[in-house]
């Protein structure tokens, strides 16, 4: 892998900007991984990669056709920045007086974005080729709630739990 130029996309102003600048940080420092990231056909690969004074720093890989299911991250903000390859995001969006959605995106390597503490959404690889992403939490993961959309309601599906699901 080669190491790429990563630029600021940030849409939630004034939110989660440390770790937006931690994630370009590391993905800037791709040389310096003491890893290489991984890729299994049969679920996505994930590392953590370092922890910082108030969070986390994790890697992930996606083949095409992987993802997440909808989920937030247990009150924790972040960013993520790609480092090859293409995701889309799917945030979650409950308009009102409309029925809720997820609004896609697509985000190419070098591109990211930062996430306030009560954001919840989906990433999928739609592309043809494999991707890898840097992810920043802080404060450091603890739980996800995997959510479903039912009748137009969000539904939690499951509560993973640091230590025990991941």
């Amino acid at each position: 892998m080669t190491a790429v130029t990563i630029g600021i996309d940030s849409t939630v102003p004034g939110v989660a900007t440390d770790q937006l600048a931690t994630a370009r940080r590391y993905a800037a420092g791709i040389q310096t991984w003491p890893l290489t990231p991984r890729f299994n056909p049969h679920r996505r690969w994930y590392h953590r990669l370092a922890t910082e004074p108030d969070g986390e720093v994790w890697v992930l890989s996606w083949l095409p056709g992987q993802g997440t299911d909808l989920h937030d991250h247990g009150g924790s903000a972040g960013a993520f920045v790609i480092v090859s390859g293409a995701l889309t995001e799917g945030p979650f969006a409950d308009p009102r007086g409309r029925s809720p959605r997820l609004k896609h995106r697509r985000y190419d390597a070098g591109q990211g974005r930062s996430f306030g503490r009560h954001h919840i959404h989906q990433i999928v690889n739609l592309g043809d080729e494999p991707a890898v992403s840097l992810h920043v939490y802080s404060p450091a993961l603890r739980e996800m709630t995997r959510y479903q959309l039912s009748d137009d309601q969000l539904v939690v599906a499951a509560i993973d739990r640091a230590g025990a699901d991941w």
